[in-house]
């Protein structure tokens, strides 16, 4: 079943807002030169309402190593030819007048430093996941912004794709999809290359504490947030299996869910550095299952599809289902990475320009995921005991 629908026309005021947002692309610096760091360099030349102006790392001849290795995805950009200024510290960046925001893909032990140093400057802030080493963390990243009036986000892609807004609308669709009822997710993968358990920094203590389950198991647990409307669970439960490393860096964990007080609404995740890839997200109702093998990157960049099946029955004998899933099909022209980046430069545009005061969303959904992270790891600590949220 292909995506029949079409975008609702903008009206004369809305288009003409993204139009100016398009003529003044935000300014972006980006304080570090992590691999994740390149993407969104392609991301911010893709978008037509961000360009970028500054790249900082610890080193000036790494910064421009950095540059000129990605110098490729800046030929893309169509809103500007300025040129991009090298810093050979995170200062430089931040201190740069031009830069009107700024991307963090550095360590997340060094995120709060940065990001309030940032926000200090009136500069907007985009943060890689996970935001914080605990929600104390996230609370005074969101405070600062809060307080300087510049806007907050988190890297998490996948919530920008078109895709996933089609799928909130078969969620909340009663005739189809019914009540929800289960949620499951995982985010695994193994990495060929064994030098990763070594000197990767997700399995660094002093750098990313919470190793698989702040980089795969945010994803999991922000899809269970955000198929149930971001309505708290009641109760969180680690599931008693664990594997650390010598630092005692989770590398595999798992974790259920539960919302009292609702019919039979129960969430769990699985989230790993020593399994095979998978991005499953599964999600079911009292009438229909939604279903997704690829939920935080598309297998293609331009098309992204899930399986939808409702009112399936066995037939006569359980010899077979009464029909098989449907296939949906969602296309965008611009990666869910470039779709992100271009929501935050339109935030960023109406807040300069137009007055408007940052969206709450963003900073909300970065501290509610963060709060069930906590808990669950909470959960790992106290020796799998149900944590109350």
């Amino acid at each position: 079943m292909a995506d029949s629908s079409t975008p609702k026309p903008q009206n004369t005021k809305s288009s003409a807002m993204a139009a100016a947002a398009d003529q003044n692309p935000v300014k972006f610096g980006v304080i570090g030169c992590a691999r994740i760091a390149r993407k969104l360099i392609r991301a911010i030349s893709l978008s037509p309402t961000t360009t970028l102006a500054a790249i900082g790392s610890r080193s000036l001849s790494k910064a421009q190593k950095f540059l000129s290795e990605n110098r490729i995805w800046l030929g893309e950009a169509t809103t500007s030819t300025m040129t991009v200024k090298v810093y050979g510290s995170y200062e430089g960046v931040v201190e740069d007048e031009m830069v009107e925001a700024v991307y963090l893909p550095v360590p997340t032990r060094m995120h709060v430093k940065w990001a309030v140093a940032a926000a200090e400057r009136g500069k907007h802030v985009l943060v890689e996941k996970p935001v914080g080493v605990d929600v104390g963390d996230v609370e005074v990243m969101v405070e600062a912004c809060r307080v300087n009036g510049v806007q907050f986000m988190d890297g998490t892609m996948w919530l920008h794709h078109p895709r996933t807004r089609r799928l909130r609308g078969l969620l909340d669709d009663q005739l189809l999809f019914g009540d929800l009822r289960m949620i499951h997710s995982s985010s695994t993968f193994r990495d060929a290359n064994e030098e990763f358990f070594k000197d990767n920094i997700r399995v660094k203590a002093e750098l990313d504490a919470l190793g698989a389950l702040g980089d795969a198991g945010w994803y999991c647990i922000g899809a269970i947030l955000w198929a149930n409307n971001y309505k708290l669970p009641s109760t969180v439960t680690a599931l008693p299996k664990v594997t650390r490393n010598d630092e005692g860096v989770i590398l595999d964990c798992g974790a259920s869910f539960h919302w009292e007080g609702e019919d039979v609404k129960v969430a769990i995740f699985h989230c790993s550095f020593l399994c095979h890839e998978s991005m499953d997200l599964t999600m079911s109702g009292s009438k229909g299952t939604i279903t997704l093998r690829d939920f935080i990157i598309p297998y293609q960049e331009h098309s992204a599809s899930f399986d939808f099946s409702s009112d399936v029955k066995f037939v006569d004998l359980h010899i077979g289902w009464s029909s098989t899933p449907k296939r949906v099909e969602v296309s965008t022209e611009l990666p869910q990475e470039a779709l992100m980046v271009q929501e935050f430069g339109r935030l960023v545009h109406n807040i300069k320009v137009l007055g408007s005061s940052p969206d709450e969303k963003w900073p909300g959904i970065s501290t509610k995921t963060q709060l069930l992270l906590d808990a669950v790891k909470k959960s790992i600590d106290a020796g799998f005991k149900t944590i109350t949220v």
